[in-house]
């Protein structure tokens, strides 16, 4: 090895020995139960304090006392069970004061490495607001608080200690009956009440209020737990807004407000919150919490609250299970059924629901639907597999909807509102329908689309062809082979169907009597799809009705316009 590589080792060596940074070795001398430096966690007299529990560890805070009697520690957890213990350390000897600044311990590590003894004052593990109140340790030199999260990640807790015989007087006071009642639960509210704090009815009244609670998940011991609930609420919508770039906000409760719990809680709007909802300010022992989702179940927690110190008491919180929607009537419609849906009512608003389920494998079938009077504007919404498939108008023209790619339709008709006519507002004092469609529900086996209708729904006749005991009349057809049927009556004869329903009533409400005729035609240019028929064994001099419909395997009958004809008195 050469000189000078062999004085660049030994320099090496030289550094990392007086490095100061190198841990140095442990004395013979060191006690075994000597504890590693950390800065003293000292526990405040007349302060809530807020505690970090470390992940797997615990956390010990240390207090003495002045000479008193008596003392009180309450703890909090915040979001997770804890354990918790309180024990007074007694020394021994006395430590020098040259053992005190010789040492670089801390004076509770000093006490706690010196020989002492410790008694164990009290203990409790849970997930609620936990207080100890007794008298205190006339030999203890230092008292050790023991703070533990029972679950692996970690949690919080707040702390208060009060010097004194009992109670710290900084807790709001919770009165005999600590119960939270639900007066009324509906569809999208609950209304709650308590009873009223004694606190709120002290000379200080005026620095207490309410904090109403409301979530979906379960009832939170403490606002310090209401507050970590908010703080994860907000980070998973944080998370969720980086995701999705959008957030949702909730509603507001309705009279009430939102106040900030802690300083470090930095969020004020609603919907930072997410499934978490508090209201706070209000001394009223009644709330109507607003804006909940029907057939929900919900926690409801009030805590009093003294805004001055920072500190809450909590009351017995309670459950309420919102109602459901009122789920409307759904009427099978069976194949091929001619269905009248009428509107009695008066209204502004009316609406039915209807299911269909088409027959064969390809799922298809036909809908078609008619106004048949009442002077209403009508709406026909289809919907199949949780989507909308179509929304359409109906009026007194016949409207065929394609039904296809779903084993089940659902239909809701519904009346957009009244706008009564006159004559309908007259028919109607006279005992006539309002309102009232026609459907009927088929299914259409091997069939691409909706079935064609005549290009014009017209009746000609031809003067030229009319006699005494006959007249000629002409209609347009389609190109599909249908059955064409011809009813006739004299007009005056009966009550003429001018009346509210006359535009869509179906060869079902005439008698067999009135047909005439029934032909099928076909024609494959639809320019060119005009057919006639001849009406006799009619009187002479005499006027009649003549109205032709359209039978159609699938759908409603379409129904021509009513063509009036007078024969001639002389021939």
């Amino acid at each position: 090895m050469s000189p000078a590589l062999l004085s660049r080792c030994l320099g090496a060596v030289l550094v990392l020995f007086w490095n100061p940074s190198w841990p140095p070795a442990h004395s013979a001398s060191a006690p075994e139960n000597e504890v590693t430096h950390w800065p003293t966690a000292w526990l405040p007299e007349g302060k809530l304090t807020t505690v970090t529990l470390p992940k797997g560890r615990t956390r010990r805070m240390y207090f003495t006392l002045r000479k008193a009697a008596a003392m009180s520690v309450t703890v909090s957890p915040c979001d997770s069970p804890i354990e918790w213990s309180l024990a007074a350390r007694t020394l021994k000897d006395k430590l020098l004061k040259s053992q005190e600044w010789s040492s670089k311990k801390s004076m509770p590590e000093m006490w706690w490495r010196g020989p002492g003894t410790e008694e164990k004052i009290h203990t409790f593990s849970g997930g609620t607001v936990n207080t100890y109140s007794g008298p205190t340790s006339p030999r203890a030199s230092i008292y050790i608080l023991r703070l533990r999260s029972k679950l692996q990640s970690g949690g919080r807790a707040t702390v208060y200690l009060h010097q004194g015989p009992g109670l710290s007087g900084v807790f709001p006071a919770i009165p005999s009956d600590p119960r939270v009642h639900t007066l009324g639960v509906g569809m999208t509210s609950v209304t709650l009440s308590w009873t009223p704090s004694p606190s709120l009815a002290g000379p200080a009244q005026d620095k207490y209020d309410y904090c109403v609670l409301v979530n979906s998940k379960r009832n939170l011991p403490s606002l310090c737990a209401a507050q970590e609930s908010a703080r994860e609420e907000t980070n998973k919508n944080r998370e969720k807004t980086e995701k999705k770039r959008t957030m949702t906000a909730w509603p507001i409760l309705k009279e009430w407000w939102w106040d900030q719990w802690e300083v470090d809680l930095e969020e004020k709007s609603p919907s930072s919150h997410g499934d978490l909802r508090c209201a706070c300010e209000g001394t009223e022992s009644i709330c109507t919490v607003s804006e909940l989702l029907p057939d929900t179940p919900y926690y409801f927690d009030v805590f009093a609250r003294d805004r001055v110190n920072g500190t809450s008491a909590a009351y017995e919180g309670t459950v309420a299970r919102t109602h459901g929607e009122a789920r409307p009537s759904v009427t099978v419609l069976r194949e091929g059924e001619l269905r009248w849906v009428t509107f009695q009512d008066s209204g502004p608003r009316s609406e039915s629901f209807f299911s269909f389920r088409p027959r064969g494998s390809e799922q298809s079938g036909l809908l078609t639907a008619q106004s048949c009077g009442g002077g209403g504007k009508f709406k026909i919404t289809v919907s199949g597999k949780a989507r909308v498939l179509t929304t359409q108008a109906v009026g007194k023209e016949l409207v065929q909807i394609w039904l296809q790619g779903s084993p089940l339709y659902l239909i809701h008709l519904e009346r957009e509102g009244p706008a009564l006519s006159e004559e309908s507002s007259t028919a109607a004092l006279a005992g006539g329908l309002k309102a009232s469609v026609k459907l009927q529900t088929s299914s259409a086996y091997h069939r691409k689309g909706v079935p064609s209708l005549p290009s014009t729904l017209q009746v000609k006749s031809f003067n030229r062809l009319r006699g005494c005991n006959s007249v000629t009349l002409a209609w347009m057809g389609t190109e599909e082979r249908s059955l064409y049927c011809v009813y006739q009556r004299k007009q005056g004869g009966r009550r003429d169907q001018d009346t509210l329903n006359a535009s869509c009533l179906g060869p079902e409400s005439r008698s067999d009597t009135e047909r005439v005729l029934c032909k099928y035609f076909q024609e494959l240019n639809p320019r060119r799809a005009v057919t006639t028929a001849v009406i006799g064994g009619l009187e002479p001099g005499t006027t009649y009705v003549f109205d032709v419909y359209l039978m159609r395997r699938w759908g409603i009958p379409v129904k021509y316009a009513s063509k009036t004809v007078k024969t001639r008195k002389e021939c």
